[in-house]
C-alpha cells in the first residue's frame, strides 16, 4: 500500500529546497581523501573561541543532566546590562536562524507577503515559503539593499520586510540616516526585521545600531547571534530585540528549552570578555587587508564589504573554480544559489589561513 507523502505536507514545505551549508571540512577528507583542509566558507570565526567561553562551559558540565532555564534569565540580564536593554524585550534563540524562522511562523500565513532584497539571506525565502506565504524580492542596488524600491514592493499583503544589515553574502551596508529615514516611511502594521548577525565587525558612527532604534520603532525586530563575532557557531545561540509586546507573542511560539546551557553560560562569558570582541574585530580588519590586496593583484573584482567576509567576482562561472580549490584543501562558498553564479564567498581567516587561500586561488586560475 503506497502513500503519496510529499503531497501530504504543506504546500510550501512541497516546494522548498534544503538549505545547503558551508562544506564541513570532515566531509572533504572523506571525499578527496587529504588533510590539512582550511575552511573560509562559513563565515566563522578564525580566532578560536574565548577562553572566559571554555571555563564557563566546563563549569556547566556538572549540570548535564539538568533541563536548561527555559525563561534563559540570566542571559537575558547579561544581553540587558551590555546593551541597555529591558530583559522584556528580549527573545533567545537556537541561533539567529531559529529566530527569524520564530517571526515568521508568528505573523505569517498563506494570505500575507514578506518583502526581501535580491541577494539577501538565503534563510528569508526558506522560512517564508515554509509557512505558505509569498515572497517578494526587490531589486538590489549595487549588490545591496535597495530601500526605494523595497518600499515600492510593499503592498496591502505584506506583513514582514526582511533586511540585513551588512548584508549576507554582499556585506553591503545602509547608513544610519539612510535606514531611518526608511522606518519612519513604514506603516506600524508592517514590521521590520533588521538581522544584525555581523553588526560587530561594522559599527563606526555612519552605521545604525538596531539595539538603539527598537526604542523609537515599535514595529522594528532585531536579531543577533553569538555565532560570528562572538565565536560560538557550534553552540547554536542568539536574540531578537523588539518592543515587549512582540516579545510576549515569539515566546508563545518559541519552544520550551530552545537554548542549551552551554550555549547560554557561554554566551554570557563572551559578553564579559571584551577582550576577546576587540581582538575578533582586529584581526578581521587586518585580514579583511590582506585579503583585498591579494585580490586587487589577481585583476579580480569583488564586493566591498563590512563583515567578516568577502565576495569575489571571478568574472566567469565560479562553481569550477571553487571545486578546483577543494582539491587544493580550501572550502570556500559557491553563490549559484543567491544568483551570483560567478561569484565566490570568502570568510576571513587567519594570516596564514588567508596566504594559503590567496596562493591558491591564484594557482587555480592560471591553470
Amino acid at each position: 500500500m503506497s502513500c503519496d507523502y510529499v503531497a501530504l505536507a504543506n504546500s510550501g514545505v512541497q516546494q522548498l529546497k534544503p538549505y545547503q551549508a558551508g562544506k564541513p571540512i570532515e566531509e572533504l577528507e572523506r571525499e578527496l581523501g587529504i588533510c590539512n583542509i582550511i575552511k573560509l566558507a562559513s563565515n566563522e570565526n578564525p580566532l578560536g573561541p574565548s577562553p572566559k567561553a571554555i571555563a564557563a562551559i566546563q563549569q556547566e558540565l556538572a549540570e548535564l543532566t539538568r533541563y536548561p532555564d527555559s525563561n534563559g534569565h540570566q542571559l537575558k540580564q547579561a544581553i540587558s546590562r551590555n546593551f541597555d536593554l529591558d530583559p522584556a524585550q528580549i527573545t533567545l534563540g537556537n541561533g539567529s536562524n531559529d529566530l527569524l524562522e520564530l517571526i515568521t511562523r508568528t505573523f505569517l500565513n498563506s494570505t500575507n507577503e514578506a518583502v526581501y532584497s535580491e541577494f539577501a539571506f538565503v534563510v528569508y525565502p526558506l522560512v517564508v515559503q515554509a509557512v505558505g506565504a509569498k515572497s517578494v524580492v526587490a531589486p538590489a542596488k549595487e549588490f545591496g539593499h535597495n530601500l526605494q524600491a523595497i518600499s515600492e514592493a510593499i503592498s496591502d499583503k505584506t506583513r514582514l520586510i526582511f533586511i540585513a544589515n551588512p548584508n549576507n553574502p554582499t556585506g553591503t551596508v545602509i547608513a544610519k540616516d539612510e535606514l531611518c529615514a526608511f522606518l519612519d516611511s513604514i506603516p506600524a502594521d508592517i514590521l521590520v526585521v533588521l538581522d544584525e548577525a555581523y553588526s560587530e565587525y561594522a559599527m563606526d558612527d555612519a552605521m545604525p545600531n538596531g539595539l538603539a532604534l527598537v526604542k523609537h520603532y515599535p514595529n522594528l525586530i532585531v536579531t543577533r547571534t553569538f555565532s560570528k563575532a562572538y565565536g560560538l557557531a557550534a553552540l547554536r545561540v542568539g536574540f531578537a530585540v523588539s518592543n515587549p509586546v512582540i516579545t510576549d507573542l515569539l515566546n508563545r511560539v518559541r519552544q520550551p528549552f530552545n537554548v542549551n546551557s552551554f550555549a547560554m553560560a557561554a554566551a554570557v562569558a563572551c559578553l564579559n570578555d571584551t577582550d576577546y570582541l576587540a581582538q575578533t574585530v582586529a584581526l578581521n580588519a587586518q585580514g579583511m587587508q590582506q585579503l583585498t590586496k591579494g585580490i586587487q593583484q589577481m585583476g579580480l573584482g569583488y564586493i566591498p564589504s563590512k563583515a567578516n567576509f568577502i565576495t569575489i567576482d571571478m568574472g566567469e562561472d565560479a562553481l569550477p573554480i571553487y571545486q578546483k580549490l577543494l582539491h587544493e584543501g580550501v572550502i570556500v562558498r559557491p553563490l549559484g544559489v543567491y544568483n551570483l553564479p560567478n561569484h565566490l564567498r570568502v570568510t576571513i581567516g587567519t594570516e596564514s589561513e588567508n596566504t594559503r587561500f590567496l596562493l591558491a586561488l591564484k594557482k587555480v586560475i592560471q591553470c
